[in-house]
């Protein structure tokens, strides 16, 4: 579907497809249906607003001014004066990734004409994202509902020859890039404002980026449980095909299945430090129990997030065809936010369970050192490793509080109930960044383990990726600083992730 050009179309938009977009970063355009489409929208716009009519954010203020008429001179200056007054973002500039995502999905909830804006403000944004001028947004800001009213704002500044863009490798102020380009500012047209700020595409496309990391974690985890389970010569029956056939969550066998393809021709289960009664601690028996509800976790929230990526995020909506105008709620960010939130116990729980197998790596049992290192003691080898997942796990359980359960009623009691999914996209990002420690604590540990664990014939799948991370982290001897090693094992995770999701056969 993504070429190095690719037409914008009314088609649905996957998460592969958003990831092929947000990595390959292609020449964008817009399809003439497409085209069509918002220039319909925008004539009709403009017809409407010269009736004597109240139309929401065409000629009347915002919010709880939504009763106050803007006279037909002043309607362009009320969109010029809606995003800079909206423009209140603080905190750390955001990535060029994740205000690449905000573009582009603004752009998607453009292609349908509903939103009003004129096809030469959507084709000044392709012209942004086609010559890599990219806006700048502060981090915090949005409510969740209005839209994401202050990241959107700062998103449509530089339209405007105002803010800062990310230009040549650097931030600069929007008019030094815009004069490089030899563009002059756009004027808005009645309800352009409005439409670039309205909407929730900056909590969509930081949960577009964190979906993204977490559907490699779900199936590399598989891969981190799978050298855990032989380190620590667990059983082979909780992973087989009868056992999963009794229960109805087609993950667990999925889980249970990737195990199987992942632990053929290891002899962990038939070393005599296996616990003879087949009773693992739960951190090994019940992977596909929790990894399973994971992935159950994760295909709802991405179902969700797509459908809200391809879906018209504004208000008030037109539709020439009909010659109707509709004022609702799709500026609202719920469906995201209670997404979010339950992803981030979702991404949690499989970081826990990770730090538990890496607690019992270390805790001395089926024949392996204390803390895997030798003489313990004058050594304290990977002790204090697993307090770092620890924190971070305690970390994680903090900012799994959901964010959506608040509302502070904003504009004169106008906007009583918002989704704060703002706070829920960046806690998940946190989240997931700290998994990246976890993960990696528990492949460095693991592999360490492997290496105790003397009799152990590894599979021929983990043997290769044993081997290609001790071409890196060499084995523990004695102390030395473990925050380097601990460091480039979340590396290796980062790097090998994804082609251990697509490239091992896993589901």
């Amino acid at each position: 579907m993504i070429n190095e050009t690719h037409a914008i179309t009314l088609d649905f938009y996957t998460l592969d497809d958003l990831r092929a977009i947000i990595e390959n970063r292609p020449r964008l355009t817009l399809s003439p249906e497409v085209e069509a489409k918002i220039d319909a929208g925008a004539q009709f716009v403009l017809r409407k607003g010269a009736e004597d009519r109240y139309i929401y954010g065409v000629n009347t203020g915002f919010g709880s001014l939504c009763e106050t008429r803007v006279e037909a001179e002043e309607m362009e200056q009320l969109q010029y004066n809606h995003v800079v007054s909206h423009a209140v973002g603080v905190g750390e500039i955001v990535s060029e990734r994740i205000s690449r995502l905000v573009m582009f999905i603004k752009l998607l909830t453009f292609r349908t004409g509903n939103t009003g804006i004129s096809v030469r403000t959507v084709k000044r944004m392709l012209d942004f994202w086609n010559n890599d001028v990219i806006p700048t947004i502060p981090k915090k800001g949005t409510v969740g509902a209005s839209g994401d009213l202050a990241p959107l704002a700062h998103m449509a500044l530089p339209l405007l020859g105002l803010g800062q863009v990310h230009f040549r490798g650097e931030i600069v102020p929007a008019d030094v890039a815009l004069a490089e380009m030899g563009w002059e500012p756009i004027r808005l047209l009645p309800k352009e404002g409005l439409a670039l700020t309205n909407g929730v595409q900056y909590i969509n496309a930081n949960a577009v980026n964190s979906l993204l990391e977490i559907e490699d974690f779900v199936k590399a985890a598989d891969v981190l449980a799978a050298l855990s389970a032989q380190a620590f010569s667990a059983s082979e029956t909780f992973y087989q095909a009868p056992y999963h056939q009794t229960s109805w969550h087609e993950e667990r066998r999925v889980v249970a299945a990737n195990l199987r393809r992942l632990l053929a021709g290891s002899n962990h289960f038939e070393l005599p430090t296996c616990n003879q009664s087949k009773q693992d601690p739960y951190s090994f028996r019940c992977i596909p129990q929790v990894h399973g509800a994971v992935r159950q976790a994760f295909r709802f929230a991405r179902d969700i997030i797509e459908k809200e990526c391809n879906s018209v995020s504004d208000n008030p909506l037109f539709f020439p065809d009909q010659d109707l105008i509709l004022f609702g709620g799709n500026l609202h960010g719920e469906s995201t936010a209670l997404a979010l939130d339950f992803l981030a116990m979702a991404t949690s729980e499989l970081a826990y369970i990770s730090e538990r197998r890496t607690y019992q790596l270390l805790s001395g049992q089926r024949g392996l050192p204390d803390f895997l290192v030798n003489k313990p003691g004058l050594n304290s080898g990977f002790m204090i490793v697993q307090y770092t997942s620890a924190a971070l796990v305690n970390e994680n359980k903090v900012l799994c509080t959901p964010a959506s359960i608040d509302t502070i009623p904003t504009c004169q009691l106008q906007e009583d109930h918002v989704s704060m999914g703002g706070t829920s996209a960046y806690k998940l990002a946190e989240i997931v960044s700290n998994c990246g420690y976890i993960f990696g604590n528990e492949l460095l540990t693991a592999v360490q383990a492997i290496d105790f664990n003397k009799p152990l014939r590894l599979s021929p799948v983990t043997q290769e990726i044993v081997d290609a991370f001790r071409a890196e982290v060499s084995f523990l001897e004695e102390d030395r600083v473990m925050a380097t090693d601990m460091e480039t094992a979340r590396q290796f995770f980062l790097a090998h992730k994804h082609r251990w999701a697509t490239e091992l056969g896993l589901a």
